[in-house]
């Protein structure tokens, strides 16, 4: 049987971390088993049990405090990167070969790693060949989508992604929570968006032609072929949580593998447990 994984991507600070612990809560509730997989060397804290670290292998501490490579925040984590990429072996061994897992991986939020570094589509590739089925999940603060431009620039960082990953992709607005009544409603036009309608209503903010221009360039390729949509998350609504959780299972076709019975089958289980019972009657009588 194939196995499942979800990437969870986005920005810093835009709720992986808590987007996994959220999903890892409902999947209890629905008696569903989900491990996470930390990704991020430079992680401090996560309110869940993971079953691998990549802390464990290397951190961003370590790195930046070798004299020898000097390198700063976001070369440290870069370079951590890269050498879990020629590392593979040692989270093939955290995973093991358990058949229908399903399995969070935990990414870190350098932009870089989704657009222009091969590091993500490696991991891609590999967990490919050891039969699983991945889907990329986008995550982007709804609190930073509520202007028009703010909102293009983060449709823009989830295309680079999945141009870049190759994978069924589900793009996120979290923290939907922490919005106002106001902002919900105003966000709403957001989620499914009009990019042409949009894009007339913020040019009188673009003193360049020359960008005005290219900017509805970009804004009619996205929506002429529907390239990016929004789903809403919101951690305290459960049913929004299921919605997220069903999407991302319909890409990857999780379940579809599932043996079930046929309607004939039913029925006859169905007369076999009533024999069994009449005859338990009998006996007993």
């Amino acid at each position: 049987m194939p196995r499942y994984a979800q990437l969870v991507m986005g920005p810093a600070g835009s709720g992986k971390s808590t987007y996994c612990s959220t999903m890892v809560q409902h999947c209890e509730a629905l008696n569903r088993s989900v491990q996470v997989v930390n990704l991020d060397p430079a992680a401090e804290y996560f309110d869940y049990p993971v079953m691998a670290d990549i802390r464990e292998l290397i951190e961003v501490d370590d790195v930046m405090e070798d004299g020898s490579l000097r390198f700063g925040p976001n070369g440290g984590l870069v370079y951590c990167m890269e050498y879990f990429a020629n590392n593979f072996d040692w989270l093939e061994s955290c995973l093991g070969h358990t058949e229908d897992d399903y399995i969070l991986f935990d990414c870190p939020g350098q932009i870089e790693l989704y657009t222009h570094l091969p590091v993500m589509k490696y991991l891609v590739e590999q967990l490919q060949q050891w039969e699983f089925r991945v889907c990329g999940v986008f995550l982007v603060d709804s609190q930073f989508m509520v202007e028009s431009f703010k909102f293009i620039s983060g449709v823009m960082a989830a295309l680079s992604a999945m141009v870049s990953l190759e994978i069924p992709q589900c793009n996120i607005m979290t923290k939907m929570d922490l919005l106002s009544k106001k902002a919900k409603k105003e966000i709403e036009k957001f989620l499914d968006p009009d990019m042409y309608s949009m894009i007339e209503d913020s040019t009188s903010k673009l003193r360049s032609k020359k960008f005005k221009k290219l900017t509805k360039a970009i804004c009619g390729l996205i929506d002429d072929y529907s390239m990016v949509r929004f789903l809403p998350f919101d951690r305290s609504d459960e049913e929004c949580i299921n919605i997220v959780l069903q999407h991302i299972d319909f890409s990857i076709q999780y379940g579809e593998d599932l043996e079930f019975k046929e309607p004939k089958e039913l029925e006859e289980d169905k007369s076999q447990n009533l024999d069994e019972f009449f005859q338990d009657r009998a006996d007993e009588q």
